[in-house]
């Protein structure tokens, strides 16, 4: 009896052990409040339903008990008008959810985008994390601005064939959000952006590369960046960034943003192995051979907004 007894006790001890990372694992981004997930320029939610912008990190965070939602705002167009259409998203959500507020997390225009949000509108922001964000700009659209002058017949021609293609990334990611590629190239450039910046300076770094305050009426900030540029040879996408990257001379920078321009709020690191795509895990979860899995740095920040009650 005493035997039997003391092998129930070893079975039991044994079920609890392997069970409990189970159920951590199955908590470890559950967050209080819901986690949006924001694209940058030529975003979209998911095409045709069956490829993701964030590629497998919706997946990833949901698995360890998130609730995650992918905005649907425009491909192209200004900060201001993509911050507007997030507003109408999340008060659409909050409808739905009951939730007051939401864990914020943008990519490349989407972290502007998420910085007008929580500067006029805080009290839907719980946090706002900021991923490979152009806080001051970019010197590629400062290149693009200047081989396309105003009143260039050029600068139209391209405007409208650009448009056409961010209303199709549109059409096929369910989006009907008007496009307007050169109010998206201004607020993009470091004019657009440092006026962007005198507007909604919450969380602007106190110095050129340097950290900014980390909570502004109420809404935490967050940010990260790569500054790898060419990080694996079966990626398509690398040669275009390698042409980027050709605009910032000595710079670090990820291909279309610069290291110190990633910087907002509290810095979780600028100097990630990652190229401007791989930020989100494309393409195809292609990045470099020992580059930080983007799923887990992920899991990471939304496991740290869960300790803070977030």
């Amino acid at each position: 009896m005493r035997r039997g007894f003391t092998g129930f006790i070893l079975l039991f001890l044994a079920i609890v052990f392997f069970a409990l990372p189970a159920q951590a694992q199955s908590t470890y981004t559950r967050t209080k409040y819901p986690i949006v997930l924001v694209h940058g320029l030529f975003g979209f939610d998911s095409i045709l339903g069956v490829y993701d912008y964030w590629y497998g990190i919706g997946d990833e965070l949901k698995a360890g008990g998130a609730s995650v939602y992918t905005a649907s705002v425009s491909a192209a167009n200004s900060s201001e008008v993509r911050g507007e259409q997030l507003i109408r998203d999340l008060d659409r959500l909050r409808a739905i959810t009951g939730k007051s507020k939401f864990n914020l997390m943008g990519h490349s225009h989407g972290g502007p985008t998420i910085r007008y949000v929580a500067s006029v509108r805080p009290d839907l922001v719980a946090s706002a994390t900021l991923i490979g964000a152009p806080n001051t700009g970019s010197p590629v659209a400062d290149g693009v601005s200047g081989a396309l002058p105003p009143g260039s017949p050029l600068r139209g021609f391209v405007a409208g064939f650009v448009n056409a293609f961010a209303g199709f990334l549109g059409a096929i990611s369910g989006n009907l959000d008007p496009q307007n590629s050169l109010a998206a190239l201004g607020s993009l450039s470091s004019a657009g952006a440092n006026a962007f910046n005198a507007r909604h300076p919450q969380g602007k770094p106190t110095t050129s590369c340097g950290s900014g305050a980390a909570t502004v009426n109420g809404v935490r900030y967050y940010s990260m960046g790569g500054t790898s540029v060419l990080t694996n040879v079966f990626d398509i996408s690398d040669a275009a960034l390698g042409a980027g990257g050709l605009f910032f001379g000595f710079e670090q920078n990820d291909g279309l943003v610069g290291r110190c321009s990633s910087r907002w709020g509290t810095v979780l690191r600028d100097d990630y192995g990652w190229n401007h795509l791989d930020e989100v895990n494309q393409f195809l979860g292609l990045r470099g051979l020992f580059s930080s899995s983007p799923q887990s740095v992920y899991r990471a920040q939304a496991n740290r907004l869960q300790s803070l009650g977030l």
